[in-house]
């Protein structure tokens, strides 16, 4: 960790740029990561096309260009909150968590379940600044011990409670005990698809981790669906839907379902504004798979 130091002096230097300098930066690092390196680019046209077959080429292309500049921005958006303000973030997020924060007021435990839509980082800042119950974020540890501290300590900042994904099913009880919050990215593409809700997702075939959708039924845990919506450069507007409060009695792979379709929409409606770049099917569907599909439509 000898430099670590070093790097993160380097990178909170940038972060104190204005951000209309930040975004020029941004717009270089698009021009090389889609036109000069074309960074897993045929994996983003690939999962675009899988996702909406009726679009034309120039179309799909037209998308592509679009969440390469929104994932280069969220980069230099979260080396920005290295130095951010409080108030500076204010201005760049709108959220309102009234619903949410009846929930908590009610002593009930809180899951959020969001996609891959930027800015992930962001949201977790808000809501940790809102809520008064411990807020634990379940995370993938970087394999750069340098970048790993960096995010971790950024991510942390204001009091989110951090806990590496191999780490959690050990961590899991002492974390629950009492009310709490918990924000689940639940479009991971699981490890053990043959242990997998199975259902479709933009009408193919793929699997969905269970364990927010079981830890939800047996902790009778309100679960809350986070929209992200990028409004223009540097303005985001996030959207709660409440799936459930806790109280009504939901059969397993139902809470999945209505994750599966809520994100499915507010995809379509901001297809850019979503992390494209990671195999969305990685997995094919075997028939050995058929005890675990939910979905009402069965598998072509």
């Amino acid at each position: 960790m000898f430099m670590y130091y070093p790097v993160y002096g380097l990178l909170y230097l940038i972060s104190l740029l204005p951000l209309f300098i930040l975004y020029r930066i941004s717009d270089f690092a698009f021009f090389i990561i889609y036109h000069v390196v074309g960074y897993r680019k045929n994996v983003v046209l690939d999962n675009l096309r899988n996702a909406f077959p009726e679009l034309s080429d120039k179309e799909i292309q037209r998308i592509a260009k679009r969440f390469y500049l929104n994932f280069t921005d969220t980069f230099i958006e979260t080396i920005k909150m290295l130095s951010m303000s409080k108030r500076q973030f204010n201005r760049m997020v709108d959220l309102d968590l009234t619903e949410v924060l009846q929930l908590e007021a009610s002593g009930k435990s809180i899951q959020f379940h969001a996609g891959h839509q930027f800015n992930w980082e962001f949201a977790n800042w808000k809501i940790a600044m809102e809520l008064k119950i411990p807020v634990i974020g379940v995370y993938m540890k970087i394999k750069n011990k340098i970048f790993n501290k960096i995010f971790y300590d950024m991510r942390a900042k204001h009091g989110t409670v951090l806990v590496e994904t191999k780490e959690f099913k050990n961590r899991m009880h002492s974390l629950l005990k009492d009310q709490y919050a918990i924000g689940l990215a639940a479009d991971q593409n699981p490890r053990k698809p043959e242990q997998s809700y199975w259902l479709h997702y933009f009408n193919r075939p793929a699997p969905f981790v269970t364990g927010p959708d079981k830890s939800a039924i047996k902790n009778a845990t309100a679960v809350v669906f986070m929209r992200m919506i990028k409004v223009r450069r540097g303005r985001y507007r996030f959207e709660t839907v409440v799936l459930t409060d806790g109280h009504q009695q939901l059969q397993a792979g139902e809470l999945t379902l209505r994750y599966r379709d809520l994100l499915e929409e507010t995809i379509k409606n901001q297809p850019d504004n979503y992390l494209w770049s990671h195999r969305r099917w990685k997995w094919e569907y075997k028939n050995e798979f058929r005890d675990f599909w939910i979905d009402t439509q069965l598998p072509k």
